[in-house]
């Protein structure tokens, strides 16, 4: 087969096997990822609005991108809009607890000289707004937006988020790369992370046919005023870390640990 008759074939098998794609996802992620830079910007004007646009112009911009985006996937324009709305409406209260999160930040981080340099300059800032941002539309019942943003931030960070997992405030994420929240995740909070952490499933149940289950609770739950160091990982859906725990570094967990413990090289 030469290249010609290469090209005619690859271009007749290729055409019959995409006409079956139900949905066009050419320029959803670019859209997205727009969209969630433009909200940032419409949240913190001073430090990530590279345009230096208005508040309400970057609003506008999130709105025109994140709209037809969704729509794409729902069919419904009218839902779109409403989602859009919502979310929206939703922003000063992200931004507040935001916040908080610098504020854990500045305040558990020697290293750190202002407020202004965890917004600038720490990953963790990044992939938690996005998660905050994403976490809105996942509870919403948005398909797919919000994974593309969380992973968005994780591209650019290292730092893998689920949308679908539940974070309290004051949260910390010290270094970040490597770092894993699965799904089923909850944390509470004043929590403080440190880099290759896995807060991740143990295992994962299957159907008879081989296939697995969705929807079940299948990640840790971690209490109020926890801290975490450099490579522990905490398995499984039944796992509970107490408040006021110290996980140390590099520990294996598969079981639930009461609150105030201190767990050092426990496997």
């Amino acid at each position: 087969m030469n290249i010609e008759e290469a090209l005619t074939f690859a271009e007749r098998e290729l055409t019959n096997i995409t006409a079956q794609d139900k949905v066009s996802y050419n320029g959803i992620k670019e859209s997205v990822e727009f969209a969630f830079r433009s909200l940032q910007a419409a949240m913190f004007p001073s430090h990530a609005n590279p345009s230096g646009g208005e508040v309400g112009d970057n609003l506008r911009l999130a709105r025109e991108y994140l709209v037809p985006a969704i729509t794409k996937l729902t069919g419904d324009g009218d839902k779109s809009e409403d989602y859009a709305a919502r979310l929206i409406a939703k922003l000063p209260e992200i931004r507040r607890v935001l916040w908080t999160d610098i504020t854990a930040a500045y305040q558990g981080d020697p290293a750190a000289k202002n407020p202004d340099e965890i917004v600038l300059a720490y990953p963790a800032f990044t992939a938690i707004s996005a998660y905050r941002v994403a976490h809105e539309l996942y509870v919403m019942g948005v398909p797919l937006i919000p994974r593309i943003i969380t992973e968005y931030a994780h591209r650019l960070t290292g730092i893998d988020i689920h949308p679908g997992a539940a974070i309290g405030e004051y949260f910390f994420i010290d270094h970040g790369t490597g770092v894993v929240i699965g799904e089923t995740s909850t944390i509470g909070d004043r929590v403080k992370i440190y880099q290759n952490v896995t807060i991740g499933a143990k295992s994962f149940a299957a159907n008879p046919d081989g296939t697995l289950i969705k929807g079940i609770k299948r990640h840790p739950d971690i209490g109020n005023d926890v801290v975490i160091y450099a490579g522990a990982t905490i398995l499984g859906g039944q796992t509970v870390i107490g408040d006021h725990c110290v996980i140390g570094g590099n520990v294996w967990l598969t079981h639930s640990v009461k609150s105030g413990r201190v767990v050092l090289n426990e496997r």
